[in-house]
Formats: C-alpha cells, sequence, structure tokens
C-alpha cells in the first residue's frame, strides 16, 4: 500500500473514531430520537437551510463509515422535514455515503475485504457474472445482505461507478419513502419492526427479484421464438 493510501486510510479511521468519541452513547437510538424530536424541530425551524446541511453532512458520514444508525437518521428526517425535502436529503445522502464506501472498499480495503468476506464474495461474483446491474438492484432491496456489506462487496467488482450510483438510488427509494413516512409518526414508534412487516419485506423481495426473472425468461424463450 502505498504512502497516498496509508494517508487516506488513517483519516477515514480518524474521521471513524472522532464520530464514535464525539456521539453520546445512545444518541442513535430510536428513545433517544423521540426524546429530543421537539428540540430538533425547533432548530430546523429556526435555521433550515442550515439545519438541511448538517443532516446531509451526518447521514453521509455515517453511511460511508459504515456506522450503524441510517436508519433511524432516515427516520429522523422524516420527523423534521417534509416528505419531499427529506426524500431528497435522504436519497441523495444515502446514495453518495454507499458510493464512498464502495471506493474506499475499491482502492483502500480490497484485500481486507477479500480475506473478511471472501464466501459472500463468491456470492456477489457469481451474480455480478450472470445479471450485472440487476444483481445489484436486488440486493438493495431485497433483505439478503447488510446495506454496509453490499457497499464493501461491490467494490470489489468491475461494475462502473455511475451504475452503481443510480442503480442505488433508485433501488433504495421504496424503503428511504416508507421510513421517511413512519418518521412522520414518530413519536407513536416503539421499534424499527414496526415499520417493516413481514409482508413488506415480502413484497420487496418479489420487486427485487423481477428484473432478474424478467432477464432469466427473456434470455430462455426470445431465442426460440426468433426461430
Amino acid at each position: 500500500m502505498n504512502s497516498k493510501k496509508i494517508i487516506l486510510l488513517c483519516a477515514l479511521l480518524g474521521a471513524f473514531v472522532l464520530i464514535v468519541v464525539l456521539l453520546p452513547p445512545g444518541v442513535l437510538s430510536l428513545d433517544a430520537l423521540k426524546m429530543h424530536q421537539q428540540t430538533l424541530v425547533n432548530r430546523v425551524e429556526q435555521a433550515p437551510l442550515q439545519s438541511a446541511l448538517l443532516y446531509f453532512a451526518v447521514y453521509v458520514l455515517v453511511s460511508a463509515l459504515s456506522i450503524p444508525g441510517a436508519a433511524l437518521l432516515t427516520l429522523l428526517g422524516g420527523a423534521l422535514f417534509s416528505l419531499w425535502e427529506a426524500t431528497l436529503l435522504v436519497s441523495f445522502a444515502s446514495t453518495l455515503g454507499a458510493t464512498l464506501a464502495m471506493l474506499v472498499s475499491r482502492y483502500l480495503l480490497r484485500d481486507w475485504v477479500q480475506r473478511r468476506f471472501a464466501a459472500q464474495m463468491n456470492t456477489i461474483d457469481t451474480g455480478m457474472d450472470r445479471d450485472g446491474a440487476r444483481y445489484l438492484f436486488a440486493l438493495r432491496l431485497m433483505p439478503l445482505f447488510p446495506f454496509f456489506l453490499v457497499n464493501l462487496l461491490m467494490g470489489l467488482t468491475r461494475l462502473k461507478v455511475r451504475h452503481y450510483w443510480w442503480v442505488s438510488q433508485l433501488a433504495m427509494l421504496p424503503a428511504t419513502v416508507i421510513y421517511l413516512n413512519a418518521g412522520r409518526e414518530l413519536g407513536k414508534l416503539t421499534s424499527l419492526s414496526d415499520i417493516l412487516s413481514p409482508g413488506l419485506l415480502f413484497a420487496f423481495t418479489l420487486l427485487g427479484l423481477l428484473p432478474l426473472a424478467t432477464r432469466r425468461l427473456f434470455s430462455r424463450y426470445i431465442p426460440s421464438i426468433k426461430k
């Protein structure tokens, strides 16, 4: 690893440690969000632009550094901003954070990711060779792999950054809107499981499988029709 990569890696580790140290214990919890909701709402009303920029920056950092709490930040966005404002903020912040995490994996952590997640990487390689970007779309919708793991493993593929960006943004949008809408009733939530019911998870899985199934049907039957 050359000196530039070492410096970048040290900077990322420093940012991770700084955020972990500065964030009070339990701040990214549902109870903490509900406790401080009104204070945060008042702050947004007093300084809407600064609040939106700060929220966007924190969301990007949490996503890029794979710090648990993105789902809670999404709920918070729904409680603090209008639905269309929160959708723009979260959609672009989560996609930017995911893309940064993917690039870190591709250029800084490749060897570590290959060693640590060898079995999962074999699954990803097989899916990408067979279905390309459609496989990423399915992974984003289906709860097979955690958000941070998809970012890390996709960094080891040959998928272009622009394709990674728009596929991720499109596939994450349905769940984003659902969480933001749930955030508008933040005070009534008792756990994150209240948001995504088994039926909704099943619907997301079917939606994720749709492009894969369509491709296989076309590849199987279209050639026979042409003949």
